[in-house]
């Protein structure tokens, strides 16, 4: 057997247990570099997947090699290599040679915040593969991850990333669009009535990198839905960028055509979490030093325990304290601050301590089930469904981002996690006993 029969073999056992979006993500242009008595060198196109496979991908990559050949493997190592050879792993980008880019002047900084750099971004456990995508894309655009689809909840850093993309980028001499989904709909209704429907394909496609924020808000408008369709196509089959964020994954999108959900879809699809604790910490102290004022760090562990949603909600409650310093014309105390933010704190204070592990042991009780069956294989209902709600109630009450919650659930991948949390989502409007069950599961949570 070849290394390349090997790979493609292994290829194939791991398409079986991985979704399409992520085996296109993680193992699209790699292939054998070399073997030598139970010693392999994987190819892989880039930095950040050579650090995914090592860390999430490796013993699946290793056990398929294993069940191939039925010899033991020594030691896998990847290596950061230009691809050989094609390997089909998914829809294929068009061969078009990229044009010359020619900077225009007046478009370059169209809609971009030069607040908004990939240096003051603080990354945590919930933003990381988001981040890290982010600065593949940036430094191989049109060939890295497109499109790249990040989403999450309002505040928590989606447009810092796409317009951080879209400065460094800028930078290299690219043509930058940043628009919102909504600006993107009134310039084609405006094209259409004014009959200027070339000037505004040229404006939408002729860019080296398309940045659109709250992509989810095309939903439902099928003109606009038709467009975008084309421009899309038309962009990826000449090789340039496109880079979307949306509050919601692509599949959660009402009345999203499927033809653009399966697009949206072809390259990486990253969440951002909530922040934890230390993330908003950091992004406290970072704030602080951006606004070149001092506060106590007790002051800012307090208000990073009492402020959980967001990193917008985290910085008004920051600006808040400096109105009442420069107010008072003095340092607020702890006691002070804590006086400012009082039903917050009590509102926050039982949901502090619940970790991951608790929520599954009460789970586990729930149901009179062990915690080998629920985080297990077994597709058996009874295991199934506890299992999907612990993902969902995951979610929801720790606010752990869809990789975390997929380690503590069996090591699943983050889509298996995302499919688990928006089928109990649906399930609990229409389902009365998955509603009771998920209703008495938050009761327990918090006693």
């Amino acid at each position: 057997m070849t290394n390349d029969q090997l790979w493609q073999a292994v290829l194939g056992e791991l398409e079986l247990v991985l979704s399409r979006a992520n085996f296109t993500t993680w193992f699209k242009n790699t292939f054998i570099v070399d073997t030598n008595d139970g010693r392999l060198i994987i190819g892989v196109p880039n930095t950040f997947t050579k650090t995914w496979l090592e860390k999430k991908y490796h013993e699946a990559i290793v056990s398929a090699i294993q069940n191939i050949t039925q010899e033991s493997v020594r030691e896998v190592i990847y290596k950061v290599e230009p691809r050989r050879t094609d390997i089909p792993t998914g829809p294929a980008p068009a061969t078009t040679e990229p044009r010359p880019i020619t900077v225009s002047p007046s478009q370059q900084h169209f809609g971009l915040n030069d607040r908004y750099r990939f240096e003051n971004y603080i990354v945590g456990k919930g933003n990381e593969l988001a981040h890290a995508a982010a600065l593949a894309v940036a430094s191989n655009p049109g060939r890295s991850y497109n499109p790249l689809f990040i989403y999450g909840g309002v505040g928590l850093g989606k447009t810092h990333l796409l317009q951080g993309i879209g400065l460094n980028l800028l930078e290299k001499g690219a043509r930058i669009l940043y628009v919102t989904s909504e600006r993107f709909t009134n310039d084609y209704i405006q094209s259409v009535r004014a009959g200027r429907a070339k000037e505004f394909k040229d404006q939408y496609r002729s860019v080296d990198v398309l940045l659109i924020d709250d992509i989810q808000f095309i939903a439902g408008k099928e003109a606009t839905q038709e467009e975008f369709f084309h421009t899309f196509n038309a962009l990826h089959q000449n090789n340039k960028q496109i880079v979307l964020t949306s509050d919601r994954p692509p599949k959660a999108i009402p009345a999203l055509e499927q033809r653009l959900l399966s697009r949206f879809e072809w390259g990486m699809i990253a969440d951002i979490a909530n922040p934890d604790l230390e993330t908003r910490i950091a992004i406290l102290q970072s704030k602080c030093r951006e606004k070149n004022v001092s506060i106590e760090r007790e002051v800012l562990n307090f208000l990073a325990s009492v402020v959980q949603n967001n990193v917008r909600e985290l910085e008004g409650a920051l600006n808040r304290i400096l109105a009442e310093q420069d107010f008072s014309g003095g340092i607020l105390s702890i006691e002070r601050v804590k006086k400012l933010f009082h039903g917050m704190e009590q509102a926050v204070s039982r949901r502090d301590y619940v970790s991951p592990k608790q929520l599954l042991e009460i789970v586990c009780s729930y149901y009179s089930i062990n915690h080998t069956d629920l985080v297990g294989k077994s597709r058996k209902r009874e295991l199934v469904v506890p299992r999907q709600i612990s993902m969902y109630l995951l979610r929801e009450e720790t606010q752990a981002s869809f990789p975390s919650i997929g380690q503590e659930v069996g090591k699943r991948d983050h889509t298996t996690v995302m499919h688990a949390y928006e089928k109990i989502k649906r399930a609990i409007e229409t389902n009365e006993k998955i509603k009771r069950d998920v209703l008495s599961l938050r009761q327990q949570l918090y006693m």
